[in-house]
């Protein structure tokens, strides 16, 4: 059993920042990929940005150079670090975390985080 929790998210000023933090607990054996989505209203879910068990990460052009994603292996968390917010980020963030326990590999999704960024 693994459960994912999203902390960090609410309502910020246009130019503001915030960091969501990620959080994984149960029978891990070890994370793998990590990575943070988005989903506004009437839109599609997105990635944001991801980050490989090796270090590596991948964002989407629109937040490059403003986001920051990174990750914890000894504590089983993923942070995005939001800088310079628009409103255009406006969101429901969710963590996604490859992991392996002792039934297998799996891909495992967080509840959602709200992110607001008013003009």
């Amino acid at each position: 059993q693994v459960q994912l929790v999203e902390s960090g998210g609410g309502l910020v000023q246009a130019g503001g920042n915030l960091k969501l933090s990620c959080t994984a607990s149960g029978s891990i054996v070890g994370p793998g990929t990590m990575g943070w989505y988005r989903q506004a209203p009437g839109k599609q879910r997105e990635p944001v940005a991801l980050i490989l068990g090796g270090g590596g990460t991948n964002y989407r052009d629109s937040v490059k150079g403003r986001f920051t994603i990174s990750r914890d292996n000894a504590k089983n968390t993923m942070y995005l670090q939001m800088n310079s917010l628009k409103p255009e980020d406006t969101a429901v963030y969710y963590c996604n975390m490859y992991i392996t326990t002792m039934g297998g590999r799996n891909y495992y999704w967080g509840q959602g985080i709200q992110v607001t960024v008013s003009s």
